[in-house]
């Protein structure tokens, strides 16, 4: 992927690794506008000159206002990154879990069709450009404490390569970026092993410029995730993190 002329959008790139790829296709040339639901993270992005838009997810009608003010704005877009996602830990013993299931999946799933849907016609209608979906390394390695984000990342994975065979032909390309534990969000507090984010970015934008772009980005540090069960390592790693089990709190005390 030639990474010098692109007009990128992203869709959750108010923190993060999604603020993180903002910043990297800007610095490589791009025209870059970001999406979200947080006005004062906008506001921030918006003086660093990232054109802005403020779209959610889970919402119909957001996305299509906004799919409508971005198409205004960058009728050349080529690339659109869905980076959207939550991820909570949920106990399976407790009924109450499934809101938390219920808001993982409409937004982590259901929110990348709607962006998918929304923008799948401008794309196909250019002849060229590509979808960078997000999914996890817990898609094909779970994390059991977060089981609704392993299951709508698997979903996602699915959906992608599903995705990808339909628009075979279009010249629309569909890449899957495939993150470890990355050093955002929070997610250090959880996993000290976790990637440092510039480090994390660098490989990615390394592994996105090669030609032809990889159909899955996969850092060093998820090899092991993505091919636990090949290497025949999986069921020794689910136990493993299994262990993580007691941060939950019915399991203290």
């Amino acid at each position: 992927m030639d990474l010098s002329d692109r007009t990128v959008l992203v869709v959750g790139g108010t923190s993060g690794i999604g603020r993180g790829l903002a910043r990297r296709f800007a610095a490589a040339g791009g025209t870059v506008a970001v999406a979200g639901r947080n006005p004062s993270a906008l506001e921030e992005l918006a003086a660093e000159g990232f054109g802005t838009v403020v779209l959610d997810v889970t919402d119909d009608t957001s996305v299509a206002g906004a799919r409508d003010t971005v198409l205004a704005r960058y009728p050349e877009l080529d690339t659109v990154v869905t980076m959207s996602g939550v991820m909570v830990m949920e106990d399976l013993r407790d009924p109450a879990h499934f809101e938390t299931t219920r808001t993982t999946v409409e937004t982590n799933l259901l929110g990348t069709v709607r962006v998918l849907d929304a923008f799948t016609p401008h794309l196909v209608g250019r002849g060229a450009g590509t979808f960078v979906t997000v999914t996890s390394g817990i898609a094909f390695l779970p994390f059991p404490p977060m089981p609704g984000y392993a299951a709508s990342k698997a979903a996602v994975h699915a959906y992608s390569e599903a995705l990808r065979a339909q628009l075979e032909g279009t010249g629309v390309d569909v890449v899957e970026l495939v993150p470890p534990a990355v050093a955002s969000a929070g997610q250090e507090k959880v996993n000290p092993n976790a990637l440092p984010l510039d480090d994390y970015l660098g490989e990615v934008m390394d592994l996105l410029a090669q030609e032809p772009t990889p159909r899955e980005i996969l850092v060093e540090g998820v090899l092991g995730h993505r091919f636990a069960e090949r290497d025949g390592t999986y069921e020794a790693l689910v136990a493993q993190r299994s262990r993580a089990l007691s941060m939950l709190p019915s399991r203290q005390g």
